[in-house]
C-alpha cells in the first residue's frame, strides 16, 4: 500500500455460523411473528368451537321452547273448548228450569222443549 492512498475501510457485519447479525434478527423476528399469529389463530378457533357449541346449545333449548309453546296452546284449545261445553250445557239447563219452574201456570201450556240438536255438543 502506498502512503498517499487513503485506506478503505469496508464495513463487514459480523457474523454468526456464517450468517450476518441483520439476518439472524430477521429470521428470530419471523419466527416470533408466525408464533404469535399460530397462536392467534388457536385462539380463533377455540372462540369459534365455543360459540358453535353454545349455538348448538341455544338451538336445542329453543326447539325444546317451541315445543312446549305447542304443548301449551294445545292444552289451551283443549280447555277452551271445555269451556264452550259447560258454558252450552249451563245455558240448557238455564233454559230448562225457567221452562220448568217459571212458566205461567194459569196458561195450562205444554212445557217447550228446543228442537232436538240444538244443544248437543
Amino acid at each position: 500500500m502506498r502512503g498517499d492512498q487513503p485506506i478503505t475501510i469496508k464495513p463487514v457485519a459480523p457474523t454468526t455460523n456464517g450468517q450476518s447479525v441483520a439476518n439472524v434478527v430477521a429470521d428470530d423476528s419471523g419466527r416470533s411473528i408466525l408464533g404469535l399469529l399460530q397462536k392467534a389463530a388457536d385462539m380463533a378457533k377455540e372462540d369459534c368451537v365455543r360459540a358453535m357449541d353454545l349455538a348448538h346449545k341455544l338451538s336445542f333449548e329453543l326447539r325444546a321452547a317451541e315445543e312446549r309453546v305447542r304443548e301449551a296452546e294445545a292444552e289451551a284449545t283443549h280447555f277452551r273448548e271445555r269451556a264452550q261445553r259447560a258454558e252450552a250445557w249451563l245455558q240448557r239447563i238455564h233454559t230448562e228450569v225457567e221452562q220448568t219452574f217459571f212458566q205461567k201456570k194459569d196458561r195450562g201450556e205444554p212445557r217447550q222443549t228446543p228442537p232436538s240438536g240444538q244443544w248437543s255438543r
